[in-house]
Protein backbone atom coordinates (compact mmCIF):
# COMPACT_ATOMS: atom_id res chain seq x y z
CA UNK A 1 0.00 0.00 0.00
CA UNK A 2 1.31 3.57 -1.06
CA UNK A 3 1.88 5.51 2.24
CA UNK A 4 2.37 8.59 0.59
CA UNK A 5 -1.24 8.22 -0.59
CA UNK A 6 -2.32 7.53 2.85
CA UNK A 7 -0.84 10.50 4.43
CA UNK A 8 -1.79 12.84 1.42
CA UNK A 9 -3.88 15.88 1.74
CA UNK A 10 -6.49 14.28 -0.43
CA UNK A 11 -6.98 11.41 0.70
CA UNK A 12 -7.76 12.45 4.68
CA UNK A 13 -9.89 15.57 2.68
CA UNK A 14 -12.15 12.61 1.08
CA UNK A 15 -12.57 10.78 4.46
CA UNK A 16 -13.07 13.72 6.18
CA UNK A 17 -16.15 14.78 3.56
CA UNK A 18 -17.25 10.99 2.90
CA UNK A 19 -17.74 10.85 7.41
CA UNK A 20 -19.91 14.11 7.22
CA UNK A 21 -21.66 12.57 4.74
CA UNK A 22 -22.49 9.48 6.06
CA UNK A 23 -23.17 11.38 9.41
CA UNK A 24 -25.87 13.88 7.71
CA UNK A 25 -27.29 10.66 6.04
CA UNK A 26 -29.00 9.56 8.97
CA UNK A 27 -30.42 13.05 9.62
CA UNK A 28 -33.77 13.80 8.30
CA UNK A 29 -34.55 16.56 6.05
CA UNK A 30 -36.03 18.71 7.77
CA UNK A 31 -32.98 19.25 9.71
CA UNK A 32 -30.71 19.25 7.05
CA UNK A 33 -33.16 22.13 5.47
CA UNK A 34 -32.73 23.81 8.79
CA UNK A 35 -29.21 23.61 8.69
CA UNK A 36 -28.88 25.09 5.36
CA UNK A 37 -30.82 28.57 6.37
CA UNK A 38 -28.06 28.64 8.61
CA UNK A 39 -25.56 27.81 6.53
CA UNK A 40 -26.68 29.89 3.28
CA UNK A 41 -26.42 33.31 4.84
CA UNK A 42 -23.12 32.47 5.74
CA UNK A 43 -22.17 31.38 2.58
CA UNK A 44 -23.44 34.58 0.79
CA UNK A 45 -21.57 36.33 3.10
CA UNK A 46 -17.95 35.05 3.03
CA UNK A 47 -17.89 33.42 -0.35
CA UNK A 48 -16.97 36.09 -2.14
CA UNK A 49 -17.16 34.03 -5.46
CA UNK A 50 -20.10 32.50 -5.00
CA UNK A 51 -21.89 35.58 -4.38
CA UNK A 52 -20.56 37.32 -7.21
CA UNK A 53 -20.92 35.10 -9.50
CA UNK A 54 -24.68 34.19 -8.28
CA UNK A 55 -25.29 38.18 -8.70
CA UNK A 56 -23.86 38.61 -11.93
CA UNK A 57 -25.65 35.93 -13.35
CA UNK A 58 -29.16 36.83 -12.00
CA UNK A 59 -28.42 40.47 -13.58
CA UNK A 60 -28.18 38.99 -16.69
CA UNK A 61 -31.60 37.01 -17.07
CA UNK A 62 -33.38 39.22 -14.86
CA UNK A 63 -32.61 42.69 -15.64
CA UNK A 64 -36.20 43.85 -15.06
CA UNK A 65 -36.24 43.18 -11.41
CA UNK A 66 -35.11 45.58 -9.07
CA UNK A 67 -31.44 45.03 -7.28
CA UNK A 68 -32.75 44.03 -3.76
CA UNK A 69 -35.39 41.32 -5.59
CA UNK A 70 -32.43 39.80 -7.22
CA UNK A 71 -30.14 40.01 -3.98
CA UNK A 72 -33.09 38.14 -1.96
CA UNK A 73 -33.21 35.74 -4.59
CA UNK A 74 -29.44 35.12 -4.37
CA UNK A 75 -29.22 34.57 -0.74
CA UNK A 76 -32.45 32.04 -1.31
CA UNK A 77 -30.23 30.23 -4.05
CA UNK A 78 -27.44 29.69 -2.08
CA UNK A 79 -29.60 28.54 1.39
CA UNK A 80 -30.96 25.88 -1.18
CA UNK A 81 -27.56 25.20 -2.93
CA UNK A 82 -25.84 24.37 0.58
CA UNK A 83 -29.06 22.26 1.43
CA UNK A 84 -27.92 20.16 -1.92
CA UNK A 85 -24.53 19.57 -0.44
CA UNK A 86 -25.94 18.54 3.21
CA UNK A 87 -28.48 16.37 1.31
CA UNK A 88 -25.54 14.47 -0.71
CA UNK A 89 -25.34 11.79 1.82
CA UNK A 90 -28.84 11.53 2.50
CA UNK A 91 -29.13 10.79 -1.77
CA UNK A 92 -26.18 8.42 -1.74
CA UNK A 93 -26.03 7.03 1.52
CA UNK A 94 -29.48 6.82 3.46
CA UNK A 95 -31.42 3.56 3.32
CA UNK A 96 -32.80 3.63 0.00
CA UNK A 97 -36.51 3.31 1.30
CA UNK A 98 -35.85 6.63 3.16
CA UNK A 99 -34.86 8.19 -0.20
CA UNK A 100 -37.82 6.81 -1.95
CA UNK A 101 -40.21 8.04 0.61
CA UNK A 102 -38.91 11.50 0.22
CA UNK A 103 -40.26 11.82 -2.88
CA UNK A 104 -43.70 13.02 -2.51
CA UNK A 105 -44.86 13.35 -5.51
CA UNK A 106 -44.11 12.13 -9.21
CA UNK A 107 -45.35 14.57 -12.07
CA UNK A 108 -44.56 13.66 -15.66
CA UNK A 109 -43.82 10.06 -15.53
CA UNK A 110 -46.01 9.19 -18.48
CA UNK A 111 -43.45 11.12 -21.16
CA UNK A 112 -41.23 8.49 -20.46
CA UNK A 113 -43.46 5.65 -20.64
CA UNK A 114 -44.86 6.25 -23.60
CA UNK A 115 -41.72 6.62 -25.03
CA UNK A 116 -40.15 3.41 -23.91
CA UNK A 117 -43.72 1.91 -24.84
CA UNK A 118 -43.20 2.96 -28.53
CA UNK A 119 -39.74 1.48 -28.34
CA UNK A 120 -37.95 4.62 -27.97
CA UNK A 121 -34.81 5.55 -25.79
CA UNK A 122 -35.49 8.69 -23.48
CA UNK A 123 -33.04 11.67 -23.41
CA UNK A 124 -33.05 13.34 -19.62
CA UNK A 125 -31.97 16.76 -19.45
CA UNK A 126 -30.93 16.87 -16.27
CA UNK A 127 -29.93 21.11 -15.36
CA UNK A 128 -28.45 21.57 -12.08
CA UNK A 129 -31.98 22.48 -9.91
CA UNK A 130 -32.74 21.41 -6.82
CA UNK A 131 -30.90 17.91 -6.13
CA UNK A 132 -30.55 16.15 -8.72
CA UNK A 133 -28.84 13.51 -7.24
CA UNK A 134 -32.26 12.59 -6.35
CA UNK A 135 -33.48 12.58 -9.49
CA UNK A 136 -30.85 10.19 -10.42
CA UNK A 137 -31.52 7.87 -7.60
CA UNK A 138 -35.51 7.79 -9.01
CA UNK A 139 -34.72 7.42 -12.37
CA UNK A 140 -32.14 4.47 -11.74
CA UNK A 141 -34.67 2.88 -9.51
CA UNK A 142 -37.15 3.03 -12.12
CA UNK A 143 -35.80 2.66 -15.44
CA UNK A 144 -32.21 1.38 -16.87
CA UNK A 145 -30.30 4.06 -16.81
CA UNK A 146 -27.42 5.57 -18.34
CA UNK A 147 -25.56 8.78 -17.55
CA UNK A 148 -22.18 10.73 -18.41
CA UNK A 149 -19.95 11.09 -15.52
CA UNK A 150 -16.82 12.86 -14.43
CA UNK A 151 -14.89 12.02 -11.85
CA UNK A 152 -14.67 14.53 -8.61
CA UNK A 153 -11.14 16.59 -8.14
CA UNK A 154 -10.70 15.08 -5.13
CA UNK A 155 -9.91 11.59 -6.46
CA UNK A 156 -10.08 9.39 -3.45
CA UNK A 157 -13.51 10.68 -3.29
CA UNK A 158 -14.56 9.02 -6.80
CA UNK A 159 -15.32 5.77 -5.52
CA UNK A 160 -17.65 7.03 -2.40
CA UNK A 161 -19.31 9.36 -5.56
CA UNK A 162 -19.60 6.36 -7.78
CA UNK A 163 -20.56 4.40 -5.15
CA UNK A 164 -23.78 6.42 -4.39
CA UNK A 165 -24.76 6.71 -7.91
CA UNK A 166 -24.75 3.22 -9.12
CA UNK A 167 -26.23 1.65 -6.03
CA UNK A 168 -29.71 1.80 -7.23
CA UNK A 169 -28.28 0.34 -11.06
CA UNK A 170 -27.41 3.66 -12.82
CA UNK A 171 -24.47 2.83 -15.32
CA UNK A 172 -22.20 5.64 -15.27
CA UNK A 173 -19.85 6.31 -18.74
CA UNK A 174 -16.64 8.87 -19.09
CA UNK A 175 -17.39 11.80 -20.92
CA UNK A 176 -15.44 10.74 -23.73
CA UNK A 177 -16.24 9.46 -27.42
CA UNK A 178 -16.73 5.66 -26.04
CA UNK A 179 -19.03 7.38 -23.52
CA UNK A 180 -21.25 8.86 -26.03
CA UNK A 181 -21.50 5.16 -27.73
CA UNK A 182 -22.59 3.74 -24.40
CA UNK A 183 -25.03 6.39 -24.45
CA UNK A 184 -26.29 5.70 -28.61
CA UNK A 185 -26.60 1.65 -26.98
CA UNK A 186 -28.76 3.11 -24.35
CA UNK A 187 -31.05 4.84 -26.48
CA UNK A 188 -31.19 2.12 -28.98
CA UNK A 189 -32.16 -0.62 -26.35
CA UNK A 190 -35.08 2.22 -25.75
CA UNK A 191 -33.45 2.63 -22.38
CA UNK A 192 -33.44 6.05 -20.01
CA UNK A 193 -30.04 8.09 -20.34
CA UNK A 194 -29.22 11.69 -18.96
CA UNK A 195 -27.29 14.45 -19.95
CA UNK A 196 -26.40 17.71 -17.84
CA UNK A 197 -27.80 20.63 -20.55
CA UNK A 198 -26.18 23.25 -18.74
CA UNK A 199 -22.75 22.81 -18.32
CA UNK A 200 -20.34 24.57 -20.86
CA UNK A 201 -18.76 22.30 -23.13
CA UNK A 202 -15.05 22.21 -24.30
CA UNK A 203 -14.39 24.49 -27.23
CA UNK A 204 -15.40 22.83 -30.28
CA UNK A 205 -18.38 20.87 -29.00
CA UNK A 206 -20.91 23.49 -28.95
CA UNK A 207 -22.55 26.80 -30.21
CA UNK A 208 -23.14 30.02 -28.68
CA UNK A 209 -27.30 29.67 -27.89
CA UNK A 210 -29.17 32.42 -26.22
CA UNK A 211 -29.93 31.48 -22.87
CA UNK A 212 -32.36 33.76 -20.98
CA UNK A 213 -31.42 36.37 -24.16
CA UNK A 214 -27.80 36.20 -23.25
CA UNK A 215 -25.53 33.99 -25.60
CA UNK A 216 -24.21 30.89 -23.90
CA UNK A 217 -22.04 28.11 -24.90
CA UNK A 218 -24.02 25.08 -25.40
CA UNK A 219 -23.23 20.93 -25.97
CA UNK A 220 -24.22 20.08 -29.18
CA UNK A 221 -23.95 16.60 -28.03
CA UNK A 222 -27.90 16.30 -28.33
CA UNK A 223 -29.23 16.57 -31.86
CA UNK A 224 -26.20 14.07 -32.75
CA UNK A 225 -28.04 11.47 -30.41
CA UNK A 226 -31.38 12.83 -31.54
CA UNK A 227 -30.94 12.01 -34.86
CA UNK A 228 -29.77 8.78 -34.54
CA UNK A 229 -32.10 7.30 -32.27
CA UNK A 230 -35.04 8.74 -32.83
CA UNK A 231 -35.37 9.34 -28.77
CA UNK A 232 -37.65 11.44 -26.86
CA UNK A 233 -36.58 14.36 -25.16
CA UNK A 234 -37.58 15.78 -21.41
CA UNK A 235 -36.53 17.58 -18.91
CA UNK A 236 -36.26 16.10 -15.39
CA UNK A 237 -35.91 17.70 -12.20
CA UNK A 238 -36.22 17.40 -8.01
CA UNK A 239 -37.57 20.10 -7.07
CA UNK A 240 -37.33 20.75 -3.32
CA UNK A 241 -40.34 20.93 -0.56
CA UNK A 242 -40.93 23.51 1.59
CA UNK A 243 -39.05 23.12 4.92
CA UNK A 244 -37.42 19.90 3.73
CA UNK A 245 -40.37 17.91 4.15
CA UNK A 246 -38.81 15.96 0.69
CA UNK A 247 -39.33 16.76 -3.24
CA UNK A 248 -41.14 16.42 -6.11
CA UNK A 249 -39.81 15.01 -9.41
CA UNK A 250 -41.20 17.14 -12.57
CA UNK A 251 -40.32 15.45 -15.94
CA UNK A 252 -41.07 18.29 -18.48
CA UNK A 253 -41.72 17.94 -22.40
CA UNK A 254 -38.55 19.55 -24.33
CA UNK A 255 -38.68 22.77 -26.49
CA UNK A 256 -40.12 21.56 -29.49
CA UNK A 257 -36.47 22.79 -31.13
CA UNK A 258 -34.61 20.19 -29.44
CA UNK A 259 -35.56 17.90 -32.07
CA UNK A 260 -34.09 20.35 -35.21
CA UNK A 261 -31.15 19.21 -36.89
CA UNK A 262 -29.49 22.61 -37.11
CA UNK A 263 -27.25 22.66 -33.99
CA UNK A 264 -27.66 25.96 -33.68
CA UNK A 265 -31.85 25.88 -33.00
CA UNK A 266 -31.08 22.71 -30.89
CA UNK A 267 -28.95 24.18 -28.66
CA UNK A 268 -31.40 27.46 -28.71
CA UNK A 269 -34.53 24.25 -27.65
CA UNK A 270 -32.45 23.11 -24.92
CA UNK A 271 -31.45 26.15 -23.50
CA UNK A 272 -35.19 27.17 -23.32
CA UNK A 273 -36.21 23.64 -21.86
CA UNK A 274 -33.74 24.34 -18.79
CA UNK A 275 -35.75 27.81 -18.66
CA UNK A 276 -38.97 26.54 -18.37
CA UNK A 277 -37.87 24.08 -15.65
CA UNK A 278 -36.25 26.84 -13.20
CA UNK A 279 -39.82 28.72 -13.83
CA UNK A 280 -41.04 26.15 -11.81
CA UNK A 281 -39.12 27.76 -8.53
CA UNK A 282 -36.14 29.78 -9.78
CA UNK A 283 -34.44 30.01 -6.17
CA UNK A 284 -33.87 26.15 -6.20
CA UNK A 285 -31.64 26.67 -9.52
CA UNK A 286 -27.79 26.65 -9.15
CA UNK A 287 -26.53 30.22 -10.61
CA UNK A 288 -23.04 30.02 -8.57
CA UNK A 289 -22.29 28.25 -11.92
CA UNK A 290 -20.24 30.16 -14.37
CA UNK A 291 -22.25 29.65 -16.90
CA UNK A 292 -21.51 33.08 -19.27
CA UNK A 293 -18.01 32.41 -18.55
CA UNK A 294 -16.69 31.52 -22.61
CA UNK A 295 -17.56 34.66 -24.99
CA UNK A 296 -17.83 34.93 -28.48
CA UNK A 297 -14.99 35.86 -30.00
CA UNK A 298 -15.79 39.37 -31.89
CA UNK A 299 -17.85 40.58 -28.38
CA UNK A 300 -14.56 39.86 -26.22
CA UNK A 301 -13.54 43.27 -26.05
CA UNK A 302 -17.25 44.62 -25.00
CA UNK A 303 -16.91 46.33 -22.00
CA UNK A 304 -20.30 44.87 -21.02
CA UNK A 305 -18.69 40.96 -21.33
CA UNK A 306 -15.46 42.32 -19.89
CA UNK A 307 -17.50 41.65 -16.41
CA UNK A 308 -17.24 37.62 -17.11
CA UNK A 309 -13.66 37.74 -16.69
CA UNK A 310 -13.75 38.14 -13.20
CA UNK A 311 -16.59 36.02 -12.04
Amino acid sequence: MNRRYIFSPSSWQASAIAGLWRALAGRRLPTLWRMARLGGPLVYRFSRRERQVTEINLAEVFPERPATERRQLARESLVHSTATMLELGFAWMAAPSRVEASIQEVHGRELLDEARAEGRGVIVLAPHFGNWEVLNFWLSSHFPFTAMYEPPKIDALDPVTRQGRERMGASLVPTNSRGVAALLKALKRSEAIGILPDQEPDWGSGVFAPFYSRDAYTATLLPKLVARTQARVVTGVARRLNTGQGFAIHFLPADERVYDTDEMQSATGVNASVEAAIALDPVQYQWEYKRYRKVPEELAGHPHYKRFRLY
